[in-house]
């Protein structure tokens, strides 16, 4: 890991939205806090890093090609996965090193090989396309195996960001869930990764799960023939990060305490058991690597109760990016969370816009899978419900591409009040999209 001088690193800054009136006895404290980070791309050089000024901090890539047997039917579905690496690889910034990896019941290094990664230039992205060109089909499937392979190859190089891309068509049908979840433990912190199924065949629970636990996105690519557009997009979004494994870290005073953090756009994602103690009363959440861009965090936080007019500080957030010594770099970006107690009704009993808009979006995205998982055991009662809510809140958040996506599943009577019924025959392609992107959020009108 790298550490980063003050030049190298986008300026971040924190704002905390909140209603910090409670009323008599009140003890719950919510606020949703906005992190952006902003003038990536003209950075400096990170100390313990090579790479030119103005290129961006070195970066190392693992790309993890699912290679089993299922990839042959059709079989334009592998030259279509290995055209999107070749895509992705065309796409990597000269200096970033990297490896494709061929992934079955085992994981083989298909570029460069002997247990190292490659730094990215004409000579060696031709070479890559070439190695690419003798990837065929058969055999198992062990995501496991892929990771493990994806982490040792990417901690052989002196990187600061470190990412993985994984492709996948199938279920992980040849390692116990275990020891998938091993390695997703072990990786955790080390490398992020993005995770795409190809096709119908493949669980987006699996999928959406490893995206989740190594801090990157998850999607379905239903049509193969979108794999390579897919790829480059990845790809350019992951030369876009100039620093790695930022960590919102959380200060709480004496009898106060966390009851959740959770990332709440561009998706929603659970943060509050990945805590890990920073001293005193601090806790630090990992938020993955960044670039240009914007997130927010719905952090609640109960305190003691206090009298009238009284205030208090509830919760103070910061940024840090931990170092190897076990010594962190604060970011600059700071932020207040505040409580206050009044007799004012109107004041405690505001909901903040953004929490609530927030509120409703962790709601919307749990009420499609509930639904899903409710139709798919058979109560059509049950997932009308919790369908017919997911519609009623898509709409009333103005979350247009989550409604276009419930009505392929779900006939819409009248969204204002979620009227729906479930439509008698669904396209499984529609309803793993559905599920693979209920967690897309829609950032808060202004």
């Amino acid at each position: 890991m790298a550490n980063f001088s003050k030049s190298s690193v986008p300026q971040f800054s924190v704002d905390v939205y909140q209603n910090e009136y409670l009323p008599e006895g009140g003890r719950e404290v919510n606020a949703i806090v906005t992190v952006t980070a902003t003038g990536g791309g003209t950075v400096g050089t990170a100390v313990g890093a090579s790479y030119a000024p103005g290129q961006g901090p070195a970066a190392g890539v693992a790309i993890m090609v699912d290679c089993s047997g299922s990839m042959d039917y059709p079989p334009t579905k592998m030259r279509n996965a290995r055209d999107a690496t070749a895509a992705a690889i065309d796409t990597l910034r000269d200096g970033t090193h990297f490896a494709v990896i061929g992934g079955t019941h085992v994981a083989k290094e298909v570029y460069p090989g002997g247990g190292r990664l490659a730094v990215a230039d004409r000579t060696s992205r031709e070479q890559a396309k070439q190695a690419l060109r003798r990837l065929s089909a058969g055999g198992g499937t062990a995501i496991g195996t892929w990771l493990r392979l994806a982490d040792r190859l990417l901690s052989s190089a002196d990187v600061a960001i470190r990412h993985g891309i994984l492709l996948t068509d199938g279920r992980n049908e040849h390692e116990s869930p275990e020891d998938l979840k091993a390695a997703l433990d072990s990786s955790a912190g080390r490398f992020t990764c993005d995770a795409r199924g190809v096709g119908t065949d493949w669980e987006v629970k699996e999928v959406t799960g490893i995206a989740s636990a190594l801090l990157g996105t998850a999607d379905i690519v239903a049509d193969p023939t979108g794999l390579a557009s897919d790829f480059t997009q990845m790809m350019e979004t992951a030369m876009g990060k100039e620093v790695a494994d930022v960590a919102l870290r959380l200060w709480t005073p004496v009898g106060t305490t966390i009851k959740f953090v959770k990332q709440v756009a561009p998706t929603v994602a659970q943060l509050t058991d990945r805590r890990t103690e920073a001293g005193p009363r601090a806790g630090d959440y990992p938020t993955g690597s960044w670039g240009d861009e914007s997130r927010d965090y719905h952090v609640c936080v109960e305190v003691p109760t206090a009298g009238l007019g009284r205030e208090m500080l509830a919760a103070r957030v910061s940024l840090v990016v931990p170092q190897p010594d076990g010594s962190v770099q604060n970011l600059g970006a700071q932020g207040l969370v505040r409580a206050v107690w009044t007799d004012d009704m109107v004041a405690s009993t505001s909901i903040n816009p953004q929490v609530a808009h927030y509120t409703g979006q962790a709601e919307l995205a749990q009420a499609i899978q509930q639904g899903l998982d409710l139709r798919k055991a058979g109560d059509m009662d049950g997932a009308t419900a919790k369908l017919g809510r997911a519609v009623q809140l898509a709409s009333a958040s103005g979350n247009a591409d989550t409604a276009k996506l419930l009505a392929k599943v779900v006939d819409v009577v009248d969204a204002t009040t979620g009227t729906v019924r479930l439509k008698a025959k669904v396209e499984e392609a529609d309803e793993m999209t559905l599920e693979t992107r209920s967690t897309k959020t829609v950032r808060v009108k202004k």
